[in-house]
């Protein structure tokens, strides 16, 4: 027996309660089984059974033998002093308490369909891509749509543990902490760790500062990048060089090494110079960026913040002194705007929402969510094939935590989908 299980068990109440009696023979009936609790202390809150005549409401605790209670010290703990009912697998000791009172305690074993621990064996040893492969197609859709309404709120909360970490480094800025962000998922995949260096390595009131200015704010990023320590024959990165390092001097600023940027098996359009010189237009173009994501109306508002190209000299070159085959305007294309959207801007926009308590924001960045279209990648290939309901960006996100979070962890306990399938069949109870 497992005790996650056996809390399972009891949550959901997925035993024979007809006639159920406490170890000493007194009639039980359970009005509420209690609120879980993953924290330290009783494993079930604000319980209501009836024992006998008497009413009682309080916590509720669960372990496999009634042993566990004396093996994990409970009797020396003031907050297990006042425990309703003790439900256990297998009673082999009367728990007392120090008034000298016995701890009211139901036996579950032989009221547990032995069919719940074969469906739970078989999650758990299962070898495919999700535990419950075989069996998700016949779960209620209600269900799947329920569970992934539940972990796409889930999602957005994680990243606002990320997020408040940044705001209180930024000292509660939001625009900064936007900055922050969006220089992470500007380097993509690839980039990701160089970009949010960078960002780290300038403050957002230099930025302010020069934000008017495109030829100044490509010399500040591109200077700290370590693009612009070399000898060059062009103007313009002539004047970029100069432009840094009076900047540099004047902020004390020491740019990071070449090295840590990318450029290998990715198409020129990728290139980080490029994304850095469409991460500063988005900067020059939008005088206040984070105000104007909270006054968006709508997605394509939204988007259109976004539509960006990099400056004219990159029309013609995606590395300084290198001219491209082509002339050709580099634009942030729809689709990295959705990945920005998605994992950035929709997130801090949600918890801004949670920051001023604002409902209204909140579903703004859920509905924002519900106009991008889903992600393409081989974790939503699989999903579409076991047939989960995807049809956004809310989908694939709310998916994405769940096979991460909880199916590659075998976390069937906690989840909807999981619990669906471990309750027993109505002939089967």
């Amino acid at each position: 027996m497992n005790e996650d299980l056996l809390h399972h068990v009891w949550n959901f109440q997925l035993f024979n309660s007809k006639g159920l009696k406490t170890t000493e023979g007194e009639l039980v009936a359970i009005i509420r089984s209690g609120a879980q609790n993953f924290d330290s202390g009783p494993d079930f809150f604000n319980g209501q059974v009836r024992i006998g005549t008497m009413l009682w409401v309080g916590n509720i605790e669960i372990h496999i033998k009634s042993s566990d209670w004396i093996k994990h010290k409970h009797q020396h703990d003031a907050a297990y002093s006042k425990i309703i009912l003790h439900v256990v697998w297998e009673d082999d000791q009367p728990v007392i308490q120090k008034n000298g009172e016995r701890v009211p305690t139901i036996e579950l074993s032989g009221l547990v369909k032995k069919s719940i621990f074969d469906k739970f064996e078989i999650l758990q040893n299962s070898r495919s891509w999700i535990p419950c492969e075989s069996e998700i197609a016949d779960v209620d859709e209600f269900v799947k749509i329920q569970t992934i309404e539940r972990k796409l709120v889930e999602r957005l909360e994680a990243k606002s543990n990320r997020l408040n970490q940044i705001l209180m480094l930024r000292k509660n800025d939001w625009e900064a902490t936007l900055y922050q962000l969006l220089a992470k998922y500007f380097g993509f995949k690839v980039n990701a760790v160089p970009f949010e260096l960078l960002a780290n390595s300038i403050g957002f009131n230099i930025i302010r500062k020069y934000r008017t200015s495109e030829e100044q704010l490509l010399a500040l990023f591109f200077g700290q990048a370590d693009f612009l320590q070399t000898e060059f024959s062009g103007s313009f990165p002539l004047s970029l060089q100069k432009k840094y390092e009076f900047l540099a001097s004047k902020y004390s600023l020491q740019p990071l090494q070449k090295d840590i940027w990318k450029f290998m098996r990715m198409r020129p359009s990728n290139f980080p110079t490029i994304r850095l010189a469409q991460f500063v237009s988005l900067f020059v173009k939008n005088s206040n960026l984070f105000q104007a994501i909270i006054e968006a109306k709508n997605i394509n508002d939204l988007q259109m913040l976004f539509k960006v190209e990099a400056h004219s000299y990159f029309d013609t070159h995606y590395r300084f002194d290198v001219p491209a085959s082509k002339n050709q305007t580099k634009c942030l294309g729809s689709a990295s705007i959705d990945i920005l959207l998605i994992n950035a801007v929709i997130p801090v926009l949600f918890n801004y929402g949670k920051h001023i308590a604002s409902e209204k924001i909140k579903s703004k960045a859920l509905e924002f969510l519900q106009a991008i279209t889903w992600e393409r990648n081989s974790i939503m290939k699989k999903w579409k094939k076991l047939g989960m309901p995807i049809s956004s960006a809310f989908d694939s996100q709310a998916l994405i935590q769940l096979k991460n979070e909880d199916c590659s962890s075998k976390k069937c306990l906690t989840c909807a989908i999981g619990s669906s399938i471990l309750k027993p069949a109505i002939n089967d109870q």
